[in-house]
């Protein structure tokens, strides 16, 4: 079920405007009955739908209800507390932070930076005496399924470690015994899926807007809560591996106390920086160690798509650098085993030959190079990338805006040359932008010749065709919604209905020759129901005072009715 997954979409609100489409790294979405659906086989859970989607229809999933039952099943429940809390919390102390948390149930509070002192130790050791050439970091579980699904080749220059979340779990397990229940807060919405996919270890995950809504629930203001001596970070307040949330953050704590003068150590930080990163890792030239820090949120996890504010991140790094302890010297070593491994994920991935292409592009339109616009309305970057999405049926034909267009223009020109009454478009400057035929003729010979010799009247003034320009003017201003009226035009008698079609902009008319046989008798049914919807609202009003002479009215201008509905019948038999 989509609402089982971390990121899942609310298919009642979304609006097809394709911007998680446009905005996903991995095209993850897929558009099915215009609702756009996150597909999770491919998604990497960065959020970035979630932080785009203008109508809120890309929701994550909710873990709260799941939090509290774990506070009632287990005996001891502690928080795992991501590093960038001082960044959410600004101006918090950590002890009354603690105290809130243990009002909602908790046992005590650790910091997750805990764990990346042990990842920090781990990685150098394995830096300094593996065998390997380029080593990525564990710590983005972004950055590790994107490998492990779309760049499968670089999965070997993971580095075989747990995450710091994931090594604080084991942690805590070890202080406290393996019973406990932990839930990790944090800004990331991937942790959601680390926690699903390592249940022994991390019970579920919650973001820090998560644990904001449940402060609120239970009336907690965090910036109130008293203090006291028991309000610590258990076992032991972090060192450097509070660095960790911002870009270059773990080379840091890799670097806190220990000399690696043969390793090159590169930060990168950004969705798009992430996918040039990792671009050509299997042709660079070899020979001096590199170690590679990438992380999916641009500046770090202080930028989570589930952070309270994005931007500001020199503010945030700054708040991050006074919180972490500064000048150590004495290098930390491992406590806990922090081995991991990962694989590449398959995932399927259909090929398409050109001739498959083109003609999936011949369905929308685009019969030749010069229909490929790459206009990226779809929300991909070019035609073909929209076309193999329709053949792996990611895509619908209606999300091309370009193809939409000129299905609905040529639509819209078919029924306005088949319609038999003069039809016309003008713009605010009483200017034809569109009409067909039978208006030229109704207006006379001269229009007719002109509407031949330039199949249309396009650009040409109201004010010169027609004596009742005027009107137009009325509807194009808002005097009138809809205006209808009989007049004379030359030896005619024609019912003009002029209409908005963009408020102030632009205005069409449809006109009628009623002096038309079939129009006329028309013209006459017409009249007759309005008089007998005009003599019903009457008979409701004063039933007592008409008596049998209403519905005498009725019967006699129904046969009206009856009568010409007939004759009409007849004409079109013999025709």
């Amino acid at each position: 079920m989509d609402r089982l997954n971390p990121i899942f979409t609310e298919s009642t609100q979304c609006q097809d405007c394709y911007k998680c489409v446009r905005h996903c790294p991995v095209k993850a979405i897929k558009v099915e009955n215009g609702s756009a659906t996150v597909m999770p086989e491919i998604c990497v859970l960065c959020g970035r739908c979630v932080e785009v989607c203008p109508v809120g229809a890309k929701r994550i999933r909710d873990d709260l209800s799941r939090a509290r039952q774990l506070l009632r099943r287990k005996s001891r429940v502690y928080v795992s507390l991501a590093p960038s809390f001082v960044t959410e919390f600004p101006g918090l102390e950590p002890e009354r932070l603690i105290s809130a948390l243990k009002l909602l149930g908790f046992a005590g509070v650790s910091e997750t930076s805990l764990g990346a002192q042990e990842v920090s130790a781990a990685c150098a050791a394995l830096i300094e005496n593996g065998d390997r050439d380029i080593y990525i970091s564990s710590a983005c579980p972004v950055v590790v399924e994107y490998i492990r699904r779309h760049s499968p080749s670089s999965v070997g220059f993971i580095t075989p470690l747990l995450s710091p979340a994931l090594a604080h779990c084991r942690l805590l397990k070890r202080h406290f015994g393996e019973e406990i229940g932990i839930v990790f807060i944090n800004p990331c919405v991937a942790k959601k899926g680390e926690a699903d996919n390592n249940s022994d270890l991390l019970d579920l995950s919650i973001t820090f807007e998560d644990l904001r809504n449940w402060f609120q629930g239970e009336g907690v203001d965090p910036y109130s809560c008293p203090i006291s001596e028991e309000h610590v970070f258990l076992p032991e307040r972090a060192r450097e591996g509070a660095l960790y949330p911002m870009d270059g953050g773990m080379i840091s704590g890799i670097l806190q106390g220990r000399s690696l003068p043969d390793v090159t150590f590169m930060a990168f930080s950004g969705h798009q920086a992430v996918l040039q990163a990792l671009e050509g890792l299997d042709t660079m030239p070899r020979g001096r160690k590199i170690f590679m820090e990438i992380l999916a949120c641009d500046g770090g996890c202080v930028n989570g798509p589930r952070s309270a504010r994005k931007g500001a991140t020199a503010a945030k790094r700054m708040a991050i650098e006074n919180y972490a302890p500064q000048g150590l010297d004495q290098p930390a070593t491992a406590m806990v085993e922090t081995g991991a491994s990962y694989d590449a994920v398959t995932v399927s991935r259909q090929t398409h030959t050109p001739a498959q292409i083109q003609q999936a592009l011949i369905l929308v339109g685009k019969s030749d190079s010069e229909d490929e616009l790459n206009c990226g309305g779809c929300g991909y970057y070019s035609c073909r990338d929209f076309a193999m999405a329709l053949l792996e049926g990611r895509a619908e034909p209606s999300m091309c805006v370009s193809y939409m267009r000129k299905l609905a223009m040529k639509k819209a020109n078919a029924l306005i040359k088949a319609i038999p009454s003069g039809v016309v478009i003008v713009d605010r400057n009483l200017k034809v932008i569109e009409c067909n035929e039978r208006f030229a003729r109704l207006l006379g010979d001269d229009a007719q010749l002109v509407f031949d010799a330039r199949r249309g009247l396009e650009g040409a003034s109201m004010e010169k065709l027609v004596p009742f320009h005027n009107l137009f003017t009325l509807v194009m201003e808002g005097s009138e919604e809809v205006l209808i009226k009989d007049l004379r035009l030359q030896e005619r008698i024609v019912r003009l209905s002029v209409f908005p079609i963009e408020k102030g902009r632009i205005v069409g008319a449809i006109l009628q020759d009623i002096t038309q046989p079939a129009v006329r008798r028309e013209h006459i049914v017409d009249k007759a129901r309005e008089v007998i919807k005009k003599n019903l609202t009457t008979v409701q009003k004063i039933a007592c005072l008409l008596g049998e002479n209403a519905a005498e009215s009725e019967i006699i201008l129904n046969s009206i009715i009856e009568s010409f509905s007939i004759s009409d019948a007849g004409d079109e038999k013999k025709n």
